[in-house]
């Protein structure tokens, strides 16, 4: 045998009393790491499967709501709704306590739709985009049945040039005072409107016919209207 097959023999030797050693040491951690990864990743892919088909189910009761909506039977949908707002599963429960909001307000209850959104817009667990449109839904509700104060505590806060939804939230404000006969605050709202380059061409337009309109009549103050 030559020098350099007896060292690698020897090499050999030396690993493979190593590799006994540090089995023995770490083998059982080793065993434990591997069965470990493996429940885990078994546990993962469950929960992905879980929640999967919890989505699934949760956005069937939620088209099937819809569905009765559509076709007039506003009571089975609310019992739809209900149920899932209890037992859905991701947003859908807050999507059904939006959705039962806007079918009180089709059943010819504007309050019960009322209260209902208030509710939505009070509680903090809500996404704050969800709240804010609760804010806004009330408010265009009470436009009919509401003083201007009722709408001003809803989507005032809404109105600020920094919020996504000022536009709607400005109209609402704006239609609100021109309905209580605030014809200076009605003008300034819809002027707003108007300038906003940002605002939808269609908001921009209505908020345009309303400037017009309050000039025309006097409603607007003189100075404000040059």
């Amino acid at each position: 045998m030559t020098d350099d097959g007896f060292f690698r023999e020897v090499n050999e030797e030396l690993r493979s009393d190593k590799m006994r050693a540090f089995w023995k040491r770490f083998g059982g951690l080793l065993i434990g790491a591997a069965v470990a990864l493996v429940v885990g990743t078994g546990v993962f892919a469950f929960y992905e499967y879980w929640t999967e088909k919890q989505a699934s189910k949760s956005g069937d009761q939620f088209l099937a709501a819809l569905n009765l909506v559509r076709d007039g039977k506003n009571d089975e949908a609310l019992k739809t709704l209900d149920e899932l707002e209890k037992t859905g599963y991701g947003a859908y429960p807050v999507l059904a306590r939006m959705r039962a909001a806007g079918v009180q307000a089709q059943k010819g209850d504007p309050a019960a739709a009322v209260a209902a959104f208030d509710k939505v817009s009070a509680d903090t667990s809500v996404p704050q985009s969800i709240r804010d449109l609760a804010k806004l839904r009330a408010a265009l509700l009470l436009l009919d049945t509401g003083t201007y104060d009722d709408v001003a505590s809803r989507v005032e806060s809404l109105s600020s040039s920094s919020n996504p939804m000022r536009h709607t939230a400005r109209e609402a404000l704006g239609l609100a005072a021109w309905k209580a006969g605030r014809g200076g605050d009605a003008e300034k709202l819809f002027k707003q409107i108007s300038d906003d380059q940002a605002a939808p061409a269609n908001i921009r337009q209505f908020a345009d016919t309303m400037l017009d309109m309050l000039r025309s009549t006097g409603a607007a103050p003189a100075a404000a209207a040059g």
